[in-house]
């Protein structure tokens, strides 16, 4: 097997181990995480983990979101009127889409429909537009569920078309809210939705294009440059994860990991070839357990929290790292990092690779 292959075969492994698709995202972009399901399958050993596709994230996502455990908006939703009754048709969307969480939206219609359909055209600045997760509230069923998807094209990736059927015996004065949420789940940038309705006899009514920007918390790893050595059985080094919740939602469940591979020869870097330590206040330096990912030498810990949950707006979570090499552990160049996320979705990851030399 080719060190290419090999590679790849550890970066599968990581995943499962971390149950994070990180594949072939840029440092710092968000990722869908595996789902449940996705953690207790067995490891892909050997293929090389990519990005997934829209179906497979959008699937992903919405797996469990009948309830939408910490996304920031669960339950029933309160279905607000929006618009004037002048308009027929009127779509609101919250002017922020923090990535992985879920924002809320609406459509509201002041005129009688049959058998109509509800489209959503969106477009996209700084990410994909099939990476868009959106869901509307059935009523009868009190579940949340998935919006109808068309591709525009893959010549146009920042422009797709949600839609859902909706018949209705509504009027000015009686109007007709149907209660709709979003979640970004890959990069910062913007959003905008033009929403609209088509009858059956084919008359559309339209409504005005709403925006929203999509951000995340800020994210930085310091301590830890570029061409990292660590010799066997030498001296810790330190390094800080800090995550800044500079959007106006509080992120709830938040999450910190870490990952690690490494193989010289016929040799993998296991578990005990690596002493991973986090500084918990009130605690003091605690080891980190690192688990082996399936069947696959690659490794991963989960961080131990640091802040109050949810991390507020403004709120800031500091975890502080120490990592050494044992004193049996092959020389040997390792691929690690670390990730961030809330819930299933990772907004943030970084490598930090190092190697392990004899001395």
């Amino acid at each position: 097997m080719s060190a290419r292959q090999a590679t790849a075969g550890s970066a599968a492994a990581v995943v499962a181990g971390l149950a994070l698709v990180i594949g072939a995202a840029a440092p710092g972009q968000a990722v869908p995480a595996a789902t449940a399901g996705a953690r207790s399958s067995v490891p892909n050993c050997g293929a090389a983990a990519t990005a997934p596709g829209a179906a497979a994230a959008r699937s992903n996502a919405a797996a469990g979101t009948e309830t939408a455990p910490d996304t920031g908006f669960t339950g029933s939703p309160a279905t607000a009127v929006t618009g004037s009754a002048a308009q027929k048709l009127s779509y609101s969307l919250a002017p922020e889409a923090p990535i992985g969480l879920w924002s809320s939206s609406n459509v509201t219609l002041r005129t009688p429909v049959s058998k109509g359909t509800v489209r959503l055209d969106v477009t996209t600045q700084g990410f994909i537009a099939d990476s868009l997760l959106m869901q509307r509230y059935d009523e009868k069923s009190h579940r949340w569920v998935d919006l109808d998807v068309q591709r525009v094209g893959t010549e146009r990736p920042d422009k797709g078309r949600f839609s859902f059927p909706v018949s209705v015996a509504a009027s000015p004065g009686r109007p007709a809210t149907v209660a709709l949420r979003v979640q970004a789940i890959d990069r910062p940038g913007r959003l905008a939705v033009a929403a609209s309705v088509v009858d059956r006899h084919g008359r559309t009514y339209r409504a005005p294009t709403r925006s929203a920007v999509v951000d995340r918390p800020a994210t930085t790893v310091t301590g830890w440059p570029s061409g990292t050595g660590l010799v066997r059985g030498g001296a810790a080094k330190e390094f800080e994860l800090t995550v800044r919740n500079t959007t106006k939602r509080a992120y709830p469940a938040l999450n910190a990991g870490y990952f690690a591979y490494g193989q010289s020869g016929g040799r993998a870097v296991a578990p005990k070839d690596l002493v991973l330590q986090q500084y918990v206040p009130g605690h003091g330096w605690q080891r980190v357990p690192l688990v082996p990912g399936g069947c696959d030498p690659g490794m991963s810990a989960e961080l131990t929290p640091t802040a109050r949950s949810p991390l507020a707006p403004g709120a800031t979570a500091v975890y502080r790292l120490r990592l050494a090499v044992a004193g049996g552990a092959p020389a040997a160049d390792v691929e690690a990092g670390v990730s961030v996320g809330t819930g299933d979705t990772s907004f943030f990851y970084r490598t930090l690779p190092f190697r392990i030399r004899a001395r």
